[in-house]
């Protein structure tokens, strides 16, 4: 959906290796999980495959039967461990000022638990007009769509089927466990190395195709 008088310009950020580097909290909320339940959890070769809904990666360390119980507890421990070693990634707040810069609005559209995810926002001083959470791929897109997003912007092949998925324009960063080959192949129809060079590719973007607010 093209930016118009009627209708602002809307840009979807993904929380996770788009914005932040979250490896470091999510590593310690897992050893912490680890060391209350128990169960080994390999949290080096967790933090290299992050994007897929936590439950999928539970699956991998947890019965059936505890999987509710250990979802709830990450939840809680999260809270505790993941805030404070989390850092934004390059050029995120200089990203999110340029959409302002061009009176848009920000939406991070994320699988993160949302409530884990507001948190998160608000340690690192990022403000969003939007904030989605519990969402993958698809369902992504689904809210891309809802909110009107024109672009889409993550590092996981699930965030460019979301894009698609909401005829957004699908914008990759090769700051997560993809490189750029991988996310052109999947679809995106453009990849930066990482989001320093977000402010001159949407100025770019919205002056080549006369979309500015």
């Amino acid at each position: 959906m093209p930016a118009t008088p009627d209708v602002p310009l809307t840009v979807g950020f993904d929380l996770d290796m788009t914005l932040l580097d979250t490896r470091p909290g999510i590593r310690a909320t897992y050893l912490a999980l680890f060391a209350e339940t128990g169960v080994f959890i390999d949290a080096d070769l967790v933090v290299t495959r992050l994007g897929p809904p936590l439950l999928d990666e539970l699956r991998n360390w947890f019965p059936a039967e505890q999987l509710p119980a250990a979802l709830d507890r990450y939840r809680e421990l999260y809270r505790d461990h993941a805030f404070a070693p989390t850092v934004a990634l390059p050029g995120a707040y200089a990203a999110v000022e340029a959409v302002r810069a061009r009176g848009g609005r920000v939406a991070v559209i994320t699988g993160k638990y949302e409530p884990n995810a507001r948190l998160h926002l608000e340690h690192a001083g990022l403000h969003a007009d939007v904030l989605a959470g519990d969402l993958w791929a698809e369902s992504k897109g689904e809210a891309l769509r809802e909110h009107g997003a024109s672009v889409y912007v993550g590092d996981h092949l699930g965030d460019i089927r979301g894009a698609r998925l909401a005829g957004a324009v699908a914008v990759g960063v090769a700051t997560g466990p993809y490189g750029a080959d991988e996310l052109l192949a999947a679809g995106a129809d453009v990849v930066l190395a990482d989001l320093t060079a977000f402010p001159d590719w949407l100025a770019g973007h919205l002056d080549g195709v006369g979309v500015t607010p």
